[in-house]
């Protein structure tokens, strides 16, 4: 994706809210969701961030000031889920992004026209932006993998293939929800310390995973690999991704097919999708360190290389029920940055199609947790507290290894940096409930 018009740092908007300082949705995002107003008992469509309003794309179709491709795109984005906008691929995407960078700018005919289409962000309610048909979530932070990898294998942290190939596993998209989502301590199988034979109850090792979540637009014919030039061109845009996972569980389960219970009962979303397209300012290169092998040529573009790696920004922000209850700041666990990820995009797309598979509209790709080169950039509690023996200390004493009944996370994401406009993808929020009683 190559600079353009819409990308102008010094482009203002006549939404007030899309010109203040540090907003995540000034002009120059225009991110994706599907909304509706909050107990209104609305039909669910899509809608456009800018500032603190949603750009209602049904009410911007019925108003007929769009033409052409954009309005082809409107219509596609205006239904309960992004799918067919999704599948429309990157020209129409951008036609519609160029439309409403123009109508929404300070000076636009088109102000009176979009003003009755704004609804205010405090009085939407979101759903997941697509049908998920499947969701495979990958393993892309050489970091995350060494952490994890020195845990249980000290000598040997890093499996052989990790440089060579994108690793991957097939999840489970029925329980992937929307930022807000409150889910139920997962019951299980696990192996306590020195037992011979497992236990069944509730987990005791409640993590987090700090991921982006990557949304396919175009799909492919089974039996015919995208190219790694051509990858980007399948990929609509990416979220905030939080796949919480049950430590305990998976480590119980996971030998010899993978996770299974550990990752399946919930993974949190964020509502906004921001495009490729938006982002580009923020990509950099794509960089391996001294010594390691190179890609194999599937998995290889100049184009890659130059600027397959893109400089998103990541916190995760921890509120334990006594923060909450005195009215206490979230605190701060982690910072990171996406460019630390061993493998790009563009990678994960030809890799998952290059045996064939066929990529559906709204399928979504888990980064894999992103850990970033110190352990203060690490995205899971599992890797912060080396396996729950350095537990966190909190401001107001409280300490932490794994999540307890009633915390909430919230993971935020931005891009920023001299002569671009700041972009921000929202947050992503998610609140543990105690399990339900075993057997029950």
């Amino acid at each position: 994706m190559s600079l353009n018009e819409t990308h102008d740092p010094a482009l203002r908007s006549w939404v007030a809210s899309a010109n203040v300082a540090g907003t995540d949705f000034p002009l120059q995002n225009l991110p994706f969701a599907v909304f509706r107003r909050r107990g209104a008992g609305e039909a669910w469509r899509g809608g456009v961030a800018i500032g603190d309003q949603v750009l209602d794309l049904a009410a911007v179709v019925a108003s007929g000031i769009l033409d052409g491709e954009a309005a082809t795109a409107a219509q596609a984005g205006a239904q309960e889920k992004l799918n067919a906008l999704m599948a429309m691929g990157p020209a129409a995407w951008s036609a519609l992004r160029l439309a409403l960078s123009r109508a929404l700018r300070e000076g636009a005919a088109e102000q009176d026209a979009l003003q009755a289409c704004l609804v205010p962000q405090a009085e939407a309610e979101y759903d997941v932006p697509a049908r998920i048909g499947d969701y495979t979530d990958f393993y892309t932070s050489v970091h995350h993998a060494t952490n994890i990898g020195r845990l249980f294998r000290p000598d040997n942290p890093l499996l052989p293939n990790y440089k060579w190939v994108p690793i991957g596993y097939h999840g489970r998209a029925s329980s992937i929800g929307i930022s807000g989502q409150s889910f139920r301590r997962p019951l299980g199988q696990t192996l306590p310390p020195g037992a011979t034979q497992p236990a069944f109850g509730p987990c005791k090792r409640l993590d987090i995973e700090l991921e982006l979540g990557i949304f396919v637009g175009p799909g492919n014919a089974q039996g015919e690999p995208v190219p790694i030039a051509e990858a980007e061109d399948h990929v609509f845009g990416i979220c905030l991704f939080n796949d919480w996972s049950a430590r305990d569980i998976q480590a119980w389960e996971y030998q010899p097919l993978g996770p299974f219970l550990s990752k399946s009962f919930a993974s949190t979303i964020s509502p906004w999708v921001v495009t490729l397209e938006a982002l580009a300012p923020y990509r950099v290169p794509f960089e391996r360190p001294e010594g390691d092998p190179q890609p194999l040529p599937y998995l290889d573009s100049e184009a890659n290389r130059r600027e397959g790696a893109l400089d998103i920004q990541l916190q995760v922000d921890l509120l334990t029920p006594r923060l909450r209850e005195s009215g206490a700041a979230a605190a701060t666990i982690c910072r990171t940055s996406y460019r630390h990820s061993y493998w790009t995009v563009a990678q994960m797309v030809a890799h998952h199609t290059v045996n064939g598979c066929n990529l559906q509209p709204g399928d979504l790709f888990g980064s894999g947790t992103l850990s970033g080169p110190t352990l203060d950039q690490a995205g899971a509690l599992i890797e912060l507290t080396a396996g729950g023996k350095q537990p966190l200390q909190l401001a107001n004493g409280e300490t932490r290894t794994f999540l307890e009944d009633g915390d909430s996370v919230v993971i935020r994401g931005w891009c920023e940096k001299p002569g671009a406009a700041r972009i921000g993808f929202g947050e992503c929020a998610g609140t543990v409930l105690p399990a339900v009683a075993a057997g029950a």
